[in-house]
């Protein structure tokens, strides 16, 4: 397997350049030729263009397609060591696939599969051989399927499942996410504080303001990595002359989201202005006069004029942020000089290497003042802004805060978004996901019991039903089943 590029496709006597997008895996038998004759096209040509059809069938990601790669490869690989071919008949292939699943189950050690990791290996063989039956390429498969109806919020549809699926025992629950008394001290640390808010002597980093405010950025919008590291400082929603009462809009381009979705998520007013600061002060000074360029390696400068909100004049030429992908923000040179990435290095330069800075500022903790301080990856802030998220919107806070604000007759389609639409709704919006069953199942992973425990007992005792004692041995008999039920 080999990842097609296109430079110097002048050279190769075609007419015009390729439609094999950038990236793209291109898998090629040993003996290098894609067919045995004049309409006898080989299982890898077959595959190769099953991947170059990914990007419009809901498969943008170029990662992506190197993991739906590697799974039809190396499937192909294990049904050709055992006399087996790609679109053999169902008996031959249904053997072939019991004996793939128990060689990575408890085959060699080094090829053994995870539950999960097999799961998503027979979803991706499962939506290749459905595209080559409708090709006309296979007669037939190797999966069984069963009907199944699911059901969220009263609503139903018919799904199949695949019988292939691997099953699991439901994992106990695992702490995925901060509290909210270790989101303060990673708060701290960032800051170069100690728990109590001093400054820790003990400490000698840098770019602290930098780090506090792309950090609180990520804790309070739930941005991916990706997301936030690629920001623009144009991009950056302007701070209410006034402290909101109510998360502020903050919009996501499409250009850095997974899948390439533009979405809507909030940012508060404590955060928004620590990035304003950080804007203004410390960046400025880094990122003025710098004579910084991106190396060679990642292709031609990007110089940018007349910025604003929607975009500016790069190499010349009028375009919007919004098309503008990750590759191509690195490149990005300021007017004044410098990256024009959101955070910056001392010389002007991109910083994108928050796993390290928030992990560091992790293991510090952990060292010296709380040694229960778990590591602390990107997408561990983003857990964490979902499960407050949803604490907020389960207890009421955002209904709250929203009349506050109905009752000064300010941003009226948020207040109304707030007070009227479903926790899971909002949630599923705010980080991106495409269905609210995604958001559903996300929220299953992580302590969500805890969360609807707290406000039910909150709510009981708030209202006389019942005393503290007895609203816990009610809620305690509500979840207790969980796991034999699982619900």
């Amino acid at each position: 397997m080999s990842l097609f590029s296109s430079v110097g496709w002048e050279s190769w006597d075609v007419e015009h350049r390729p439609l094999i997008p950038e990236g793209m895996p291109v898998l090629v038998d040993d003996d290098l030729r894609f067919e045995d004759g004049p309409g006898a096209t080989r299982p890898a040509a077959v595959v190769n263009r099953w991947l170059r059809e990914l990007p419009a069938s809901g498969v943008p990601s170029t990662n992506s397609w190197a993991v739906y790669a590697r799974a039809v490869k190396e499937w192909v690989e294990f049904l050709s060591e055992h006399g087996v071919g790609l679109f053999d008949s169902r008996d031959r292939l249904k053997a072939g696939l019991s004996r793939y699943a128990e060689h990575r189950a408890a085959g060699p050690l080094a090829r053994r599969f995870a539950a999960t990791t097999w799961s998503q290996h027979v979803s991706i063989l499962s939506l290749f051989y459905r595209w080559a039956l409708d090709e006309g390429y296979a007669e037939a498969e190797p999966f069984t399927y069963r009907s199944a109806r699911a059901i969220f919020a009263g609503t139903g549809r018919e799904v199949r499942v695949n019988l292939a699926v691997r099953r699991t025992p439901k994992p106990h629950v695992t702490i995925k996410y901060l509290e909210r008394e270790f989101i303060d001290l990673f708060r701290r640390g960032l800051r170069g504080l100690a728990p109590d808010g001093t400054a820790d002597t003990g400490f000698s980093g840098r770019e602290m303001t930098r780090n506090a405010a792309v950090g609180d950025l990520a804790l309070a919008t739930g941005l991916r990595l990706s997301e936030f590291t690629h920001l623009l400082p144009w991009e950056i929603p302007p701070l209410p002359s006034i402290p909101a009462a109510i998360p502020i809009p903050f919009p996501v381009p499409g250009g850095i989201t997974k899948g390439r979705k533009f979405r809507t998520t909030w940012i508060s007013y404590e955060a928004l202005a620590g990035v304003h600061d950080y804007l203004q002060l410390d960046r400025s000074a880094a990122a003025e006069g710098s004579n910084w360029r991106p190396p060679r390696r990642w292709g031609e400068p990007l110089r940018v004029t007349e910025p604003d909100a929607r975009g500016g004049r790069i190499n010349g030429v009028r375009r919007s942020w919004e098309s503008l992908t990750p590759p191509e923000r690195r490149r990005l040179v300021a007017p004044d000089g410098g990256s024009c990435l959101l955070a910056v290095k001392a010389d002007g330069g991109p910083f994108t290497a928050w796993a390290t800075v928030f992990e560091r500022t992790a293991d510090r903790i952990r060292a010296r003042f709380e040694p229960r301080f778990p590591h602390v990856h990107p997408h561990r802030l983003r857990h964490s802004f979902s499960m407050r998220t949803l604490e907020y919107l389960v207890t009421g806070h955002y209904r709250q805060a929203a009349k506050l604000v109905r009752d000064t007759d300010t941003d009226a389609a948020l207040v109304f978004y707030l007070t009227k639409a479903e926790p899971l709704l909002v949630l599923r919006d705010l980080l991106g996901h495409s269905t609210v069953l995604t958001t559903e199942k996300y929220v299953k992973r992580l302590d969500t019991t805890r969360i609807y425990r707290q406000a039910y007992q909150t709510a009981g005792a708030a209202i006389g039903l019942v005393d503290d004692g007895a609203v816990r041995r009610e809620v305690d008999a509500e979840f207790g089943g969980d796991d034999e039920a699982g619900l």
